[in-house]
């Protein structure tokens, strides 16, 4: 098997489409959204909660959200558009999930107000974090599944007659 078709092939189910329609369309949302509404959730609340650069970063993050969800949706290159998500995700929960797991900033990143902080708290504010983190994750490590781009290519490589 060519190098690039053993990071395409994925003997997962055709039901990965279901995650990759989850993943896929809500980074591909948020990510639309930083453009749109860049004061509450692109550069403006980057910086409120203490992301260095954030008129950069902002939209750089709206970019990477927008091209890989839209990737993760088409069942392309899934595994490589995956990676940039997940940290994505990691560095979302370490700058706004841990201040609220602590109940107070940290290592430069501000605690927004909430009704209660701690484990509960926490609890309540990530679990679409983590829902995304562990959705990415799983894309990972199984691939695209059967209806996928990502198959549609191995299939023709494997058989290009047929």
């Amino acid at each position: 098997m060519p190098s690039i078709q053993k990071y395409l092939a994925s003997s997962a189910p055709a039901s990965v489409v279901l995650i990759r329609l989850l993943v896929g369309g809500v980074f591909l949302s948020e990510g639309i959204q930083k453009f749109l509404f860049p004061g509450e959730v692109g550069a403006g609340r980057f910086a409120r909660i203490g992301i260095p650069s954030p008129d950069v970063m902002g939209p750089f993050v709206g970019v990477v959200e927008i091209l890989c969800g839209t990737l993760i949706l088409l069942g392309l290159l899934t595994r490589l558009a995956a990676i940039p998500l997940i940290i994505n995700m990691l560095v979302a929960i370490l700058a706004t999930k841990i201040p609220i797991l602590l109940g107070h900033g940290f290592w430069g990143f501000s605690l927004r107000q909430l009704p209660y902080y701690g484990f509960w708290g926490i609890a309540h504010e990530s679990r679409t974090d983590f829902s995304m983190l562990l959705g990415s994750l799983f894309l990972l490590i199984v691939g695209a599944g059967a209806w996928s781009i990502d198959m549609w290519l191995v299939s023709r490589t494997n058989h290009p007659n047929g």
